[in-house]
């Protein structure tokens, strides 16, 4: 299975993904450019989140959802 494969079974059945749940999950550690690959064929949506790292830094982070899971 190929990484967009796995991330777009990922948004279907989750409904969403963020960086650290690509990397923890399927090793994948570019996302972006995955998802840039997928929003040519999906409509899917990216959300900028505000979180805190585990040195207490805040972060900023896309989370990315699949908003319509027909082709384009």
């Amino acid at each position: 299975m190929t990484q967009r494969e796995k991330i777009l079974r990922h948004l279907q059945q989750f409904g969403s993904i963020t960086p650290v749940e690509a990397i923890r999950e399927y090793g994948i550690y570019r996302l972006a450019a995955r998802i840039s690959e997928l929003a040519e064929e999906y409509l899917i949506e990216a959300t900028l989140v505000k979180g805190v790292n585990r040195f207490g830094d805040q972060v900023r982070y896309s989370r990315y959802r699949l908003v319509s899971a027909d082709r384009r």
